[in-house]
């Protein structure tokens, strides 16, 4: 496995627990919302910052996409 996809499962299962979801509405979400696509791409300056910043920036990711969670 990847170390990029490695980061994107780590985000997905601090971000499920952040927001008390299971493993399948998160990977729903992220899904939906392309949320995987966003971590991949960012990943040279996201994977530098901490489990709390992540969260946070999925949660704004997520509500400039009017997501619903």
């Amino acid at each position: 496995m990847s170390k990029e996809m490695s980061f994107v499962i780590f985000c997905l299962e601090n971000y499920k627990v952040y927001r008390s979801l299971t493993g399948k509405q998160a990977a729903a979400l992220f899904e939906r919302y392309g949320v995987i696509d966003y971590l991949l791409e960012g990943y040279d300056v996201l994977h530098t910052t901490g489990y709390q910043y992540m969260n946070h920036d999925i949660d704004e990711y997520l509500k400039a996409r009017n997501a619903a969670f």
